[in-house]
């Protein structure tokens, strides 16, 4: 097939999508809405800006502290701004998609590339994925926003989401209810020849997080926070609930990737004098996250919007227990107590509280190893993942982009 992907380049999340495809040997083109490298193996590659995005100053696709639940000033502007800019980019978009042809055209979230892919109206069947906020979030930040997500979903001949909640939503938002979804990780499954649980390879690993990771005594709990600064995932209550979580657990260590050098997050651990329990690592790629989870007990993912969190995904690939916020969809996975706790993100003393708990019992953490590494197996696997996205796609190419009644593919 000839896929066009419209997509912020920079995101691990796109990228992995799109590996997906060119690992099948399927012809891939990317039109980004951000500057970045492209991924080894594209057929082609556009940058097209949208929304402001071409002042972005950060190349790897990060994004930049909120308060303690509200969104950057910089997200801000874009919900209020952002629409007005997508008809001249959806004109420079409808001549790219020309020049290819593509056979569809996928855009892989809403804001602000569905928008842009709706509004280019191309000829080929078109998919919108759904990330963890866009309707929670974005959608109802300004009438503009609200109006070109109904905008994206009408014109959507096929929807990805990354948990039931969303597909649910893209109905009442306007999706038509004859039109095909897929649900499935957003990533494409996690890769089990990375994600898996075991003792961290160090061989593999820089000289600075494996000294880190050799210094920490062998019997102590490790916890990691690896959502880093995003302006739903309230940091600030996860910060506070380490001092509390060290009284009872004093031997604890935490590990914070993507959070080396970010201020806010080097004010909180000098504020509450974190430094000899808390390591605020840089941005790590996948064998170097995995290794972390490898070694870690406990995630912490105190999120007030999400879909189905990546990093949730691989962190429970490799065995950890997850503390995540009491989340619509989260409960699609987490059963509370059994292969999970779901608690407040608002609430430093009961994120500790299950921390703690978890922390001392090795038998619950047990069990709910089993219970994700079964549900990562069915649910989340990379190529079975691989294999369903292929056949929705040449399903709607059969059905030439119309309504599909018989087309859900479902986690």
């Amino acid at each position: 097939m000839k896929l066009a992907f419209v997509a912020d380049g920079r995101s691990p999340t796109a990228r992995s999508w799109m590996a997906l495809f060119i690992d099948r040997g399927h012809e891939v083109h990317l039109i980004s809405t951000f500057s970045c490298d492209p991924p080894e193996g594209l057929t082609s590659y556009a940058h097209i800006p949208v929304a402001l995005s071409q002042f972005t100053r950060d190349p790897r696709g990060g994004s930049a502290p909120g308060g303690a639940s509200g969104i950057p000033l910089r997200a801000t502007l874009r919900h209020w701004v952002g629409p007005l800019t997508i008809q001249p980019a959806a004109r420079r978009l409808r001549a790219y998609l020309k020049s290819i042809e593509p056979e569809i055209v996928h855009a892989l979230r809403i804001p602000f590339e569905g928008m842009l892919a709706a509004a280019a109206r191309p000829t080929q069947p078109l998919v919108v994925s759904v990330w963890g906020n866009d309707f929670t979030l974005h959608a109802n930040s300004s009438p503009l926003m609200a109006s070109s997500t109904r905008h994206a979903l009408h014109q959507a001949d096929g929807l990805h989401t990354d948990c039931a909640r969303d597909a649910h939503l893209a109905r009442e938002w306007g999706y038509p209810p004859a039109r095909p979804v897929m649900i499935l990780p957003g990533s494409g499954g996690i890769d089990g020849s990375i994600f898996y649980p075991g003792k961290p390879e160090l061989r593999l690993l820089g000289d600075g997080l494996r000294s880190i990771l050799r210094s920490i005594h062998p019997d102590a709990p490790v916890l990691v926070n690896p959502r880093g600064f995003r302006a739903y995932v309230r940091n600030d209550t996860f910060f506070q609930a380490i001092p509390l979580i060290l009284r009872e657990e004093p031997a604890t260590v935490v590990l914070c990737p993507a959070m080396a050098g970010v201020s806010e997050a080097e004010a909180w651990v000098s504020e509450l004098g974190l430094q000899p329990s808390v390591y605020l690592l840089p941005r790590l790629e996948p064998k170097e996250l995995a290794a972390i989870y490898q070694r870690s007990w406990v995630m912490i993912s105190p999120s007030e919007h999400d879909g189905t969190p990546n990093t949730f995904l691989e962190s429970i690939a490799c065995g950890c227990y997850p503390v995540v916020s009491d989340l619509e969809s989260l409960r699609e996975w987490i059963t509370d107590g059994e292969n999970g706790t779901l608690t407040s993100a608002s609430e430093p003393r009961l994120l500790a509280s299950a921390v703690v708990q978890a922390i001392r019992d090795p038998a619950l953490r047990e069990r709910a190893m089993l219970i994700n590494l079964e549900l990562i197996e069915t649910r989340a696997a990379r190529a079975s993942s691989a294999t369903r996205a292929d056949t929705f796609y040449r399903a709607l190419l059969a059905d030439g982009g119309g309504d599909s009644h018989g087309l859900d593919l479902r986690s």
